[in-house]
């Protein structure tokens, strides 16, 4: 883990303003590497950064949702200000610093995601409003919208909503560090005696955690009780429109596709 630190306007000594994690198997492509580097670095900035490589046996039950949980143990135990997670596939534009500044200088809200597609053709905006009701794409490019679900490929996260999630949090064991289910990956299989058979559920420990945050009332106790009321209480701004590529190198939507532009 690299950190790098300077000064902290707002405490009297160096502080632990923002902490860059990002969960990955280990193999990258160059372009996230040049979109993730590239970056435009505000002027005196805190900020720390950890790659956590993740386990690809999921029998064993270690996947995203471990090591994203390994990377929330640093940030609470570190007591930094803001986590901001990026993805290795996710290839962020070059001001997204900026852009995520301006949000932690002001702390009015506390959740705030970037914009990205799925891997797929035809791309889907990451984006939801309801479970179960697919995806929402009623915006233009550049408008800020707000959702109940969002991914956490590009996502900041206030240090104080984290810090109550893990104090409610179980500890577990993961490759022998403990830490806790912040996040989990949803699964699991049973038998239904009204069917007479056996049925399973999955899902994505992005959205396990929006729900749970909403369910559990988190941004409303920590805090910040007008958004935790909202019906949709994440803020996606799609300024930080990001790039979704994968090992081929292959980009979704197309490098030369800005979709729902105004």
């Amino acid at each position: 883990m690299a950190v790098t630190l300077v000064k902290n306007p707002k405490k009297n000594d160096i502080g632990n303003r923002l902490f860059v994690g990002t969960p990955t198997r280990g193999t990258v492509r160059i372009e996230w590497v040049l979109a993730r580097y590239g970056q435009i670095i505000p002027c005196n900035w805190s900020m720390g950064h950890m790659l956590q490589a993740y386990d690809t046996f999921a029998p064993l039950g270690y996947g995203v949702a471990d090591a994203q949980n390994l990377i929330v143990k640093q940030v609470v135990e570190g007591n930094w200000d803001w986590l901001l997670l990026i993805e290795d596939d996710t290839c962020p534009p070059p001001d997204t610093f900026i852009r995520f500044n301006e949000y932690i200088r002001d702390e009015s809200i506390p959740i705030v995601s970037g914009l990205y597609y799925t891997k797929s053709l035809p791309p889907e905006p990451l984006v939801y409003r309801g479970r179960g009701t697919s995806y929402y794409d009623d915006f233009k490019l550049g408008d800020k919208v707000w959702a109940d679900g969002v991914p956490t490929g590009c996502l900041l996260i206030n240090g104080k909503i984290l810090q109550l999630m893990w104090q409610e949090s179980p500890e577990y064991l993961v490759s022998g560090t403990i830490t806790r289910r912040v996040f989990d990956q949803p699964s699991g299989t049973w038998f239904d005696p009204e069917s007479g058979g056996w049925a399973s559920a999955t899902g994505t420990s992005d959205l396990n955690w929006c729900t749970r945050v909403m369910e559990q009332n988190v941004i409303e106790r920590a805090g910040w009780k007008s958004i935790g009321r909202k019906k949709y209480p994440f803020l996606v701004d799609t300024n930080i429109f990001c790039r979704h590529v994968n090992i081929d190198g292959e980009m979704f939507p197309p490098s030369n596709v800005i979709p729902n532009a105004k």
